[in-house]
């Protein structure tokens, strides 16, 4: 069966059949309100939350063909719905969801010429807001085109913003007043004047290529620049969401862009498993004690497939090259190279309970077509498929997108794309398989390393959008760059405690393991808190975080917590609130630290472990090395084991 919704309320009012000037469109505690108004013949809107103003008087609208819907316009027919509902997430950085809000839909025709129109939605939540536009039949004519968004953000007062980057280290901060930019790439994170924060993002990106920021505009203002194909009949646009919060954490807690997309389309989405994976890429030309090189063969799969069932360790990753040159047209990804048994590696896995995901290039996947090869990978017995380097345009890298979820989840099969996909906007919701992305830097990909400000920041603003693979959890921090292995190019700054704190920070359905297993027991007792990391958490909640500085999470497990923070170059000493713990409750806590000395370019893998117990009294002061990090692993000792 599906994954289970309680719908609590859903009524639906006509509010106006007549031409009005405005409207206050409200959320369902009141307190952000939107309004839309149509004085003086220009469209605009405006937003207050919490009795702040976050947004002036904003035009917008659009220009479609050669009818400019941002003036000498008329309002017309608004219908409000208010909805509540719980669902039950399958991949969610929460087991449960609640999703709240007013629905206003309205009808936007040209004066005098009632019969060009399009109908906008909004839908207002008690911390954001998202609207859509929607194109029915008889507002299409023959052929339509939406040439440009006409919408200008008329932010209240100057701000700081920060956004994604790709393979990079993210954008800002950058005072608006001071820097024209004209593509910005989302989500956006926004400080705003007042101190409030909100982020810009898209919701449900299916069809079309996804907007960016316009940030080269004057004074405040914010554009989006969108690219649209003609179109014969309906259609309706992604949601433009804005996320809004009194911190940054905030905005990483909220569930709008799930909320956002449609229901879970799989019927039984039971098979759907997230997990922590071993992946041979980065272990390829590691030399064990025992003599054992690792290689692109299935003895190294089956060692690493030995190692994770011993070690509460989900999957296997098997990555690029195992069918052949990746990039090459010939190489076919329904057989396996020289030294690869695919059928034996699978087997054996399947006998010792780890799943199988295999790396799909999008080249072979054309070339010997998509379906096909799905199809063999799911008669091999592979659990997942981890697809890279999509190419073609932005929208039919959208459309691909979306047709290889689809054809997945018929074969049962996760997905993870790499490799610059097309934002997360909240999809996962409708198919719960696409479990990750590779929506940041990855470490030691793009043949770098990024510094511990890029691992602050990307738990911020990265993960806004949705759930990401980074490839965490390095422990041979000294050496990998320059013992043989020819996937590691550069060295990698940190320190080890910061590398298992990314595991909790960094919310994923496929916690991607980069290093040897020698590795991990070398520092065994290190490790231990990685096995006791669960497939799956309970719960998402920042304890605090400052953009630039320093993130702490922590995460549910049953009745047990992890808490990971991390911080940038500096040192730091922070206190942990630890009153969202039950009242009535016990802990042991399991401190993984940083050493007094702990730095992440000269002292990485040096750290120290001690236990002590807690509760919702306890206010716990974690220190962190320059660069480095700390682990909490809060185990419950009220209760029977």
């Amino acid at each position: 069966m599906k994954n289970k919704t309680l719908i609590l309320l859903s009524f639906v009012s006509l509010l106006s059949c007549s031409k009005q000037d405005d409207f206050i469109l409200s959320s369902p505690n009141g307190e952000l309100q939107v309004t839309i108004s149509n004085k003086d013949n220009t469209s605009a809107f405006s937003v207050i939350f919490a009795m702040d103003t976050i947004l002036k008087q904003s035009t917008f609208g659009l220009l479609v063909d050669e009818t400019n819907y941002s003036e000498n316009v008329s309002y017309l027919d608004l219908t409000k719905t208010e909805f509540d509902e719980i669902w039950t997430t399958v991949n969610g950085k929460q087991s449960t969801v609640r999703n709240h809000y007013n629905e206003y839909k309205l009808r936007v025709a040209k004066a005098k010429e009632e019969n060009k129109f399009h109908e906008i939605i909004f839908r207002i939540y008690d911390k954001g807001f998202a609207y859509r536009y929607n194109f029915p039949p008889d507002a299409i004519g023959d052929s339509l085109k939406i040439e440009q968004e006409l919408t200008q953000l008329n932010i209240n007062g100057d701000f700081t913003y920060w956004a994604y980057n790709g393979e990079n280290h993210n954008m800002g901060p950058i005072m608006r007043s001071g820097k024209n930019i004209n593509k910005v790439r989302i989500p956006v994170v926004l400080q705003l004047a007042n101190e409030k924060f909100m982020a810009i993002h898209e919701a449900e990106i299916v069809e079309f290529a996804p907007f960016s920021i316009n940030a080269s505009l004057n004074n405040q203002l914010l554009g989006f620049n969108t690219t649209y194909s003609s179109r014969k009949e309906s259609f309706r646009t992604s949601w433009r969401v804005f996320m809004i919060g009194d911190k940054i954490g905030d905005l990483v807690e909220s569930n709008l862009l799930v909320n956002l997309n449609e229901p879970c389309k799989i019927e039984d989405p039971s098979w759907i498993k997230p997990g922590k994976t071993m992946w041979d890429w980065r272990v390829w030309g590691y030399k064990a004690q025992d003599g054992f090189e690792y290689g692109l063969n299935t003895k190294s799969h089956k060692r690493l497939i030995d190692f994770a069932s011993e070690n509460n360790i989900q999957y296997l990753l098997i990555d690029a090259d195992w069918y052949g040159s990746e990039f090459s047209k010939t190489s076919n990804p329904t057989t396996s190279r020289e030294g690869i048994d695919i059928v034996d590696c699978m087997q054996y896995a399947k006998s010792k309970n780890i799943g199988v995901i295999l790396y799909l290039n999008d080249i072979g996947a054309k070339k010997f077509g998509l379906e096909r090869v799905l199809k063999q990978f799911s008669e091999w017995g592979a659990k997942g498929v981890k697809y890279g380097f999509m190419r073609g345009t932005v929208e039919e890298k959208v459309r691909q997108t979306r047709n290889v979820v689809e054809l997945c989840a018929k074969y049962k099969l996760t997905v993870n794309f790499h490799d610059n996909p097309i934002a997360p906007s909240g999809d996962r919701r409708t198919y719960p398989n696409l479990i990750t992305k590779e929506f940041g830097h990855s470490q030691a990909d793009a043949k770098k390393s990024y510094f511990p400000e890029t691992a602050v920041n990307q738990p911020l603003i990265n993960m806004i959008a949705g759930p990401l693979d980074l490839c965490n959890g390095w422990f041979d921090l000294n050496n990998a760059h320059k013992e043989g292995r020819p996937r590691v190019f550069k060295e990698i700054p940190g320190t080890v405690v910061a590398e298992v704190a990314k595991l909790i920070t960094i919310y994923t359905g496929c916690a991607v393991l980069p290093d040897s297993p020698e590795e991990y027991l070398n520092k065994d007792d290190l490790f231990d808190c990685i096995r006791n990391i669960p497939a799956q958490f309970d719960s998402f909640k920042v304890l605090d975080a400052r953009l630039d500085e320093f993130v702490s999470v922590a995460r549910k497990s049953g009745t047990d917590w992890f808490i990971g923070s991390l911080t940038n170059r500096d040192s730091r000493t922070i206190i942990l609130d630890l009153s969202f713990l039950p009242k009535d409750k016990k802990y042991e806590a399991t401190l993984y630290e940083d050493s007094e000395d702990s730095h992440f370019l000269h002292n990485k893998e040096s750290y120290t472990i001690r236990k002590q117990q807690v509760n919702f009294t306890t206010k716990l002061s974690v220190k962190m090395g320059a660069g480095g990090g700390n682990v909490i692993y809060l185990k419950n000792i009220s209760d029977p084991q």
